[in-house]
């Protein structure tokens, strides 16, 4: 499995002998016009499932603080959080790029403190790369340094969760002054050495902008079919998180209603004696 100091080559195959999909196959997948898929996952079952299906990037993404965790935002999820998640899914991934968020505050103090944080990511987790938000001159610095380390990085603009007491759960990227700023965001995280940028919440017409001056892919979320490729929250587009319902997503499956049904049967079944029958029982 890819780590520190190991380079993913396109050769590189998986257990069950599938080619492992690398930093350079996304790369290449947009100079192809080929759209790329991602999904979160936050446990072992669901990785497994997700990359058995064909997705090139599994991302074990901060949003486990609403979907796992039950709290009101990303912001108070922890490395620990993260890395114990990312080791239960890297144990479900065996061909898809496993790219794994670093929470908030572990990557805004000091290059110091950014490299130790990302190589725990990356050593204990068995990760592929990092996922960071923001474009800033000081944000690029931190992805230069990881990238000098030998640790990918994907790069996060438009909506950062990590920043919505600044700027609002909204739509980014709006007037001539906010495009000009996340173009120029964009085009400093490709030179810092990012090797993809998720835009979330961004107008279609600045998703496409940005998604033809850069040569690196752009993941959207929210932000149109402009760009190379889409990601999902798992837990939002099987509608297990029955109550999330923004305008960008499509739901491609009921999950929480069928659990739900499945969990009303069971209780009924217990309560009326039906359940376990003779066919579960040992003589």
């Amino acid at each position: 499995m890819a780590g520190p100091g190991r380079k993913v080559h396109m050769s590189t195959q998986s257990g069950n002998g599938a080619r492992k999909v690398s930093v350079r196959d996304l790369r290449e997948m947009k100079r192809r016009g080929e759209k790329i898929a991602v999904l979160t996952a936050y446990d072992f079952l669901f990785a497994r499932v997700v990359d058995r299906a064909g997705v090139e990037v599994v991302l074990v993404g901060d949003s486990l603080g609403q979907v796992v965790l039950g709290l009101e935002s990303t912001l108070p999820v922890t490395l620990d959080d993260m890395i114990h998640h990312a080791r239960a899914v890297r144990r479900g991934v065996e061909r898809a790029l496993l790219v794994v968020d670093l929470p908030f505050l572990t990557y805004h103090v000091s290059r110091e403190d950014t490299l130790r944080n990302a190589g725990r990511v990356m050593r204990e987790a068995q990760a592929n790369a990092v996922k960071l938000e923001g474009g800033s001159p000081e944000t690029a610095e931190m992805v230069r340094a990881l990238v000098d380390a030998g640790i990918p990085v994907m790069g996060h603009l438009g909506f950062t969760p990590q920043s919505v007491n600044v700027t609002g759960a909204r739509v980014q990227g709006k007037g001539d002054q906010a495009r000009e700023r996340m173009l120029g965001d964009a085009r400093r995280l490709e030179e810092a050495g990012a090797f993809s940028v998720v835009l979330e919440l961004v107008p279609r017409a600045l998703a496409e902008e940005i998604t033809a001056a850069l040569t690196i892919p752009t993941i959207g979320i929210g932000a149109g079919p402009g760009c190379d490729g889409q990601v999902l929250v798992l837990h939002d587009m099987l509608g297990i998180n029955t109550e999330f319902r923004p305008r960008f997503l499509r739901r491609f499956a009921e999950i929480g209603d069928a659990a739900a049904a499945g969990v009303d049967s069971f209780v009924r079944a217990v309560k009326g004696g039906e359940y376990p029958a003779a066919e579960h029982t040992f003589e």
